[in-house]
């Protein structure tokens, strides 16, 4: 392993801001823009109620961002499970205080932002998972018990997530969870026997569904069935999808979302509503960028020289991935609605600080890439 200057004495905050990818950070700076636009569309060529609020909660996060990326990765090792506690009660305490909102019960209601924990999670359990398996070896992750830990890690906020109930964010941990079990070096024939055991159990899984999900699922079957219930809002997302062709409609003209046929333009369907004005060539523009941004990431990864780092960068770009993928299948009719925004785009408090915060920490692996992170987050190999 060669060693850098951050492994013979402590960089300064100079050498540190020298060492940020400030690429990846350019393209995060381009997404958020294409948000603000589409957001200012949304609201009816006004930046009320939506693009100046999404402005103001980029640069917080931008500035959590740059703080968590400044800070020396040894300390987020120490305090990764700490971390993941915290979050965790607060996903507790959102059964007994929550919110309630859209007859689900996800947010803690603080006065100047309702928090919603779930989303925070999904950062801080890439954290504690990567702090365990970093101080794994492979012969101790091959045996199953050494697996008990881990998975306890994953269901308790799957478990209490499903109850609020949000079935997308339970998804997205999950297979967040799954993407670093496999890059530890879990072995493929124990995610056969998950995925078998998941199977076997989906139709006890069925009656435990909540009435507004199976008509999700029903609906996903069969969009045409009912087209002015449940079914509405897929109908009219692929009827925007194809009005916008090629080209599009142009910026501000989309017949679907300023008439109102497209429900939740600036949240869930936001793609919908580009695809509309832009066509084919702005979503496929909007596509090419976020793909630029995970290979960034990957590259990143490639470069970090402590499992930890590497674990929490391909972590938070599964994660990342994950929203990109399930939001536009979902409004394309690929998936059943789940109700995930897309990153950086979308509008939403909670996300928006989250994502910035979890790419705060690739940036933090790829300033630190060279230090040497012990076990137990010492410098040594503890």
């Amino acid at each position: 392993m060669r060693v850098g200057l951050a492994d013979r004495e402590p960089m300064t905050i100079g050498q540190k801001l020298w060492q940020v990818n400030w690429f990846l950070v350019f393209f995060i700076i381009i997404l958020t823009a294409i948000g603000c636009a589409m957001l200012y569309s949304a609201g009816e060529g006004s930046w009320n109620p939506w693009a100046t609020r999404h402005i103001i909660r980029f640069v917080i996060g931008l500035f959590l961002m740059i703080m968590v990326a400044m800070t020396d990765i040894r300390i987020w090792m120490r305090h990764a499970y700490t971390l993941y506690f915290l979050v965790l009660g607060l996903l507790i305490a959102v059964e007994v205080m929550g919110v309630i909102g859209m007859g689900a019960q996800r947010w803690i209601d603080l006065g100047v932002i309702q928090l919603q924990p779930s989303e925070i999670m999904k950062i801080t359990l890439v954290l504690a998972l990567a702090r365990y398996f970093h101080g794994a070896s492979l012969e101790e992750i091959g045996r199953s018990t050494s697996l008990i830990i881990p998975s306890l890690l994953v269901a308790a906020p799957v478990v209490l997530v499903i109850r609020q109930p949000d079935l997308g964010t339970a998804v997205m941990l999950t297979m967040t969870a799954g993407v670093i079990f496999f890059l530890a070096g879990v072995r493929t024939w124990k995610f056969g026997l998950v995925i078998g055991a998941i199977l076997v159990a989906m139709p006890l899984a069925w009656t435990m569904l909540r009435g507004y999900q199976k008509n999700r699922i029903l609906t996903f079957l069969n969009p045409e069935s009912d087209p002015l219930g449940a079914g509405y809002h897929i109908m009219q997302s692929k009827i925007a999808l194809g009005s916008g062709g090629v080209f599009g409609k142009g910026y501000l003209s989309g017949t679907q979302s300023h008439l109102n046929f497209l429900p939740e333009k600036q949240t869930d369907f936001i793609f919908t509503m580009l695809a509309e004005e832009f066509g084919m060539v702005g979503g496929l523009l909007l596509l090419g960028i976020y793909a630029i941004v995970l290979i960034y990431s990957f590259a990143i990864a490639l470069r970090v020289h402590n499992q930890f780092g590497r674990l929490i960068t391909l972590g938070i770009a599964g994660t990342f991935f994950f929203y990109v993928f399930i939001n536009i299948a979902m409004v394309m009719g690929l998936v059943p609605v789940v109700g995930v925004p897309l990153p950086l785009v979308s509008y939403g408090g909670t996300a928006m600080l989250s994502l910035m915060i979890g790419f705060g920490f690739i940036l933090c692996a790829y300033v630190h890439r060279d230090v040497r992170v012990g076990r137990h987050g010492s410098g040594g190999e503890d």
